[in-house]
């Protein structure tokens, strides 16, 4: 488990990061969001030791990160870093050199890897000649072509099209599914929605929420629910302890001040026809994030 605790930052006299705790499980992938300026990008800067904390520290299975630790991660930065006048297959191979890598595995990697991401007949341009699409993909390509333990990735899926959304979220499902713990950022709240296992929130430096994605949605949801039935829902109004946020037809979402009322509207809807769906609302990730940003 990559754990961090207890990180201060500060330049000058402005606090970047305080007291930033949270952690990235085995096999996890763990989504990290925030507005422009929240502290993100600092934070995964310091778990990379790109940066040195003011106090707090970065742990892997509870013992500090040392440099060699860091040789094992994957980093993929926000702003590109690859060379622009190298050929994409050949500045992989060198990467993964650095890592360690025998030539002949690093050949095998970034070819699969190209192939994978769809640059497989792109492996001999120059990356200044790729779209920022591709220069995307062949960023994320170099994040893991020395097959990495674990995996930093700064706003991955900035620039791609939806097809290589989908090619990138399934290579790094892959990573997670075999074993790696993934800290990703993203402002497309609805890909961090359908990826991440868990979820870290962070507004001016502070995490304002931090745990599963289930257990974040219960901890954020209200008492509302939504029924689908073959009568007219207008009658719902007239239930004892319930607020009805919209109705159409026979479809309606409603508030409940107790258990014992939502289930008196599934039990007089039942009198009135079928049922064809009854159920607690969860919260979106776009309504947690409003919610505790504000």
């Amino acid at each position: 488990m990559l754990e961090i605790r207890d990180i201060n930052k500060h330049y000058g006299t402005h606090q970047v990061l305080t007291d930033v705790s949270f952690s990235v499980g085995a096999g996890r992938m763990t989504g990290f969001v925030g507005a422009n300026g929240a502290g993100k990008t600092t934070s995964m800067r310091i778990i990379l030791g790109v940066l040195s904390p003011d106090s707090g520290s970065v742990l892997l299975d509870g013992v500090a990160l040392t440099a060699g630790d860091r040789r094992r991660f994957g980093y993929m930065p926000e702003e590109r870093g690859l060379y622009p006048k190298m050929k994409v297959a050949e500045q992989l191979v060198y990467l993964a050199r650095l890592h360690g890598m025998s030539t002949s595995a690093a050949k095998r990697n970034a070819n699969d890897l190209l192939e994978r991401l769809g640059l497989g007949e792109r492996a001999n341009d120059l990356v200044e000649a790729l779209s920022l699409g591709n220069q995307q993909r062949a960023q994320i390509a170099a994040a893991l072509v020395h097959d990495p333990e674990f995996l930093v990735l700064d706003e991955p899926f900035s620039g791609l099209d939806p097809i290589a959304v989908e090619v990138v979220l399934t290579v790094l499902k892959e990573r997670a599914a075999a074993g790696a713990p993934v800290l990703f950022s993203s402002h497309q709240l609805d890909l961090v929605e359908r990826l991440c296992d868990d979820l870290v929130i962070i507004a001016a430096g502070e995490i304002r929420a931090n745990g599963s994605r289930e257990r974040l949605r219960e901890q954020f949801s209200t008492p509302r629910f939504e029924i689908h039935t073959d009568a007219d829902a207008g009658w719902i109004r007239g239930v004892s302890g319930i607020t009805v946020i919209d109705f159409d037809g026979g479809e309606a979402v409603f508030e409940a001040d107790s258990d014992a009322a939502s289930q008196q509207v599934l039990r007089e809807a039942l009198t009135r026809g079928a049922v064809h769906s009854f159920g607690h609302l969860r919260p979106s990730l776009s309504t947690i994030f409003k919610e505790v940003v504000r």
